[in-house]
């Protein structure tokens, strides 16, 4: 039996208002292209690079968050490789010694099924770097906006703990929400502000182990090589490329073929990798110390007054809820929304937590009231009789009956036309009706 080993490479562009090695805006969206540019952006000759002090801030931050061990003794190096988005030749990068090394991320989404939650994912190393510039393909033309190139980028490797599309996703889902609670990206897949690669390969069961944080063979047996898979910019692509090349490589050794060492790319509307080129190893990169930036060095007093500016995290966030009584699944729909996630602690202060929850979490119209209608509409449920169930069942034939697309939806397996139809009792029962038995009873009659 063939068992996916998938580790994944996530590049997060940071909020910082300059660029990492200059003073040119850090804004690489929406603006004239190659209008936010400098000598040391554009890879000039001469131009000294200057390292932004807020940007190394904010991915010890990262690190500190995900319980990583800080460098106290850091330096940037050279990457060098040839690409056009590339003008000096070379990228100022961290190998040997990166901000962060070490740490840990637990997906534990009660909503998911066990195989996927409860999965903890090591982290190999956070580090510092560049963006380069971005190409924009017009026909049989190549053009090069130089507005993105020098914007700081953090740059997190995990280790090769995945053996699923659907944790990854998963991971990649609650990763942008605590990058998004540390205020040092958007965390936009879509829109480029954090980008991935993913490195997967499939090896035979019982052939290898982890050891030394890193996949070793077992006896005689000789591991299969990884492909990466650059560049995939959402959530729902990240599942579909790496299913798709689990099967691709699943297939060819079933074919007695080879795998072959490759990075590849990701068509969005064919849901397929491609071949792009051979895969480097870091020896290809001839790494070697920027001579242009002296080390950084941090003493334990610099990382204590960074890790004092980290905010009660999202895990945290669901840990007290959770302690005070809200449902796991609940607790994940309220950590979704900053702007619920503050509604919810004003109201619970003031009245049951549960209560507030399922409030929030079920009938959506009440995100929009004040504090005070919410406390003063639950006050007043509690002293309302609940209906009966010759009552609800009424109420949900009639809805059933009224909203035939929302039917149709659930029986395609959408939950969202289990929700709306929810909803829809909720509001004719005028709050009267028990949520919990309004979706069974709903169940009943759409099964």
């Amino acid at each position: 039996m063939l068992i996916p080993v998938i580790g994944l490479e996530v590049h997060i562009e940071l909020n910082t208002k300059s660029k990492m090695f200059c003073g040119c805006a850090n804004k690489p969206f929406g603006e004239e292209p190659n209008t936010l540019t400098c000598p040391v952006c554009l890879g000039l000759p001469g131009a000294l690079p200057v390292p932004n002090k807020a940007a190394v801030e904010s991915t010890i931050l990262l690190g500190l968050a995900l319980e990583g061990t800080i460098n106290e003794n850091s330096f940037f190096e050279r990457k060098n490789y040839f690409y056009p988005d590339l003008p000096k030749g070379y990228q100022i990068s961290q190998y040997q010694k990166p901000l962060c090394i070490g740490g840990r991320f637990d997906v534990r989404n009660s909503k998911l099924d066990r195989e996927v939650r409860n999965t903890e994912i090591r982290i190999n190393r956070i580090h510092q770097e560049e963006d380069t510039a971005k190409l924009l393909h017009e026909g049989d033309k190549t053009l090069i906006d130089f507005n993105r190139s020098g914007v700081p980028l953090t740059e997190l490797v995990t280790e090769a703990d995945f053996r699923n599309a659907a944790t990854a996703k998963q991971f990649l889902k609650e990763l942008a929400r605590l990058i998004r609670c540390l205020k040092i990206s958007e965390a936009d897949m879509e829109k480029g502000s954090m980008r991935l690669e993913a490195n997967i390969s499939v090896q035979e069961e019982g052939c290898f182990e982890v050891r030394e944080a890193k996949v070793w063979p077992i006896g005689d047996y000789r591991l299969n090589p990884k492909v990466e898979v650059k560049n995939i910019n959402s959530f729902r692509f990240v599942e579909k490329a790496i299913n798709y090349e689990i099967k691709r490589q699943t297939d060819l050794i079933n074919k007695g073929q080879k795998i072959v060492q490759e990075t590849r790319g990701y068509n969005e509307s064919t849901s397929q990798t491609y071949y792009q080129r051979e895969k480097e190893e870091a020896h290809d990169y001839r790494y070697f110390p920027e001579p242009d930036i002296p080390p950084l060095r941090f003493g334990a007093e610099d990382v204590e007054k960074i890790r004092a500016r980290l905010p009660e995290l999202p895990s945290q966030k669901v840990a007290r809820w959770v302690g005070q009584g809200v449902k796991p699944a609940d607790a994940e729909v309220l950590v979704e929304n900053e702007d619920l996630i503050k509604l919810f602690d004003l109201v619970a202060v003031a009245y049951k937590a549960p209560a507030v929850a399922n409030l929030l979490v079920n009938r959506p119209e009440f995100r929009q009231k004040s504090v005070s209608e919410i406390i003063e509409y639950l006050e007043t449920a509690v002293k309302k009789p609940q209906l009966a169930k010759e009552e609800i069942t009424k109420i949900c034939e009639q809805v059933v009956s009224e909203n035939l697309k929302a039917v149709e939806d659930y029986r395609k397996g959408k939950e969202a036309g289990l929700k709306f139809l929810v909803g829809q009792v909720m509001r004719f029962s005028q709050g009267l009706a028990n949520v919990s038995e309004v979706s069974t009873e709903l169940k009943e009659l759409l099964d």
